[in-house]
């Protein structure tokens, strides 16, 4: 009859658990790590959004109409928030494009992951050069200033730069992140490494939080 093994306790005990790479309910530490990730970054747009109605619910001047400042003219009457309807159509078709990448990165096909991460990451550059025309009008035409608002109230110009440039800086990052992944997909790097197409799946789940958080800039900040 063998002898049983003894799992060593103590400190000794959790050294060797630690040496031997455990996974924790068998979730990939890449995947975790993405989890907390946006765990953290869901904290500060949390915080930034509810500095934003703290301010605009405290101040006593004015808060700019945002139908008003974000429409646009086409050579007729403005059309209240045409330009941001254009950009949340945008960013959850690209939600879509990611999601179906992730199908057909878990099927193996690799050309049709390339270009449905390809499309996702042109979305996501035309929501970010949208967003710059955004800022290009109030800056230029209308003379908003992040210490400064001709329509109102000056802490408009703050919240809007700070909030919506913070997310026009992950979009900018998811968009590079997915173009690097994709063109590794597409001269078959991860096929090499055992064909583990896992990652796909974890800038989808960074894509799919630009996105969400998105949702609520827009229901906050432009609807409200």
């Amino acid at each position: 009859m063998s002898e049983a093994v003894l799992e060593p306790t103590g400190t000794q005990g959790v050294v060797n658990d630690f040496a031997r790479d455990k996974q924790v309910f068998g979730v990939p530490w890449g995947k975790a790590m993405m989890w907390i990730f946006l765990l953290s970054d869901t904290f500060i747009f949390s915080c930034f959004l509810v500095g934003y109605m703290s301010v605009r619910l405290a101040t006593t001047d004015p808060w700019p109409i945002p139908s008003e400042v974000f429409a646009l003219s086409f050579g007729g009457e403005p059309i209240p928030l045409i330009l941001i309807a254009i950009m949340t159509f945008i960013l959850i078709t690209s939600s879509g494009t990611m999601a179906m990448a992730v199908n057909m990165g878990y099927r193996k096909d690799r050309k049709k992951t390339f270009w449905l991460m390809v499309a996702t990451a042109l979305l996501g550059a035309s929501f970010v050069g949208m967003q710059a025309f955004e800022w290009t009008k109030l800056i230029v035409e209308e003379g908003v200033r992040p210490w400064g608002n001709p329509m109102g109230a000056a802490q408009f110009g703050s919240s809007f730069f700070m909030i919506t440039g913070f997310h026009g800086m992950h979009v900018s990052a998811g968009v590079i992140y997915l173009l690097i992944v994709a063109n590794r997909v597409r001269n078959g790097f991860y096929e090499r490494r055992g064909g583990n197409y896992e990652i796909v799946e974890i800038a989808g789940l960074y894509w799919h939080f630009v996105d969400l958080v998105w949702v609520f800039i827009f229901a906050f900040f432009y609807l409200w």
